[in-house]
């Protein structure tokens, strides 16, 4: 069982930076790839970022690319996204979730525990 917090979430404004972490719980965090995953008003869940279990191989989605940043401290059971240049557009809950196993996925379905969100907003 893997239990994951997120925290860091808030309000900024546009062009802001702001970065979101999420805590693992439990013994499998290295061998699982990592994704952030979010959630606008009235939109579908959409892909964010992942990355591998390692921590070397990263992707993104094309509307944070450039912009977002994910990163694992495998020692501290911890996953990052660091965002900048938000726009109000980002503004969404996000969430992260814990693969099955080490190769990353845009896919939702890939993904095996999910934490509970947390909100980004980003005012105009």
């Amino acid at each position: 069982q893997v239990q994951l917090v997120e925290s860091g979430g808030g309000l900024v404004q546009a062009g802001a930076s702001l970065s979101v972490s999420c805590a693992a719980s439990g013994r499998t965090f290295s061998s699982r790839a990592m994704g952030w995953f979010r959630r606008a008003p009235g939109k579908e869940r959409e892909f964010v970022a992942a990355i591998t279990g390692s921590g070397a191989g990263t992707s993104y989605a094309d509307s944070v690319k450039g912009r977002f940043t994910i990163s694992r401290d495998n020692a501290k059971s911890t996953v990052y996204l660091q965002m900048n240049s938000l726009t109000p557009e980002d503004t969404a809950v996000y969430y992260c979730a814990a693969t099955y196993g080490p190769v990353r996925s845009p896919s939702p379905n890939d993904y095996e525990y999910w934490g509970q969100g947390i909100q980004v907003t980003v005012a105009s």
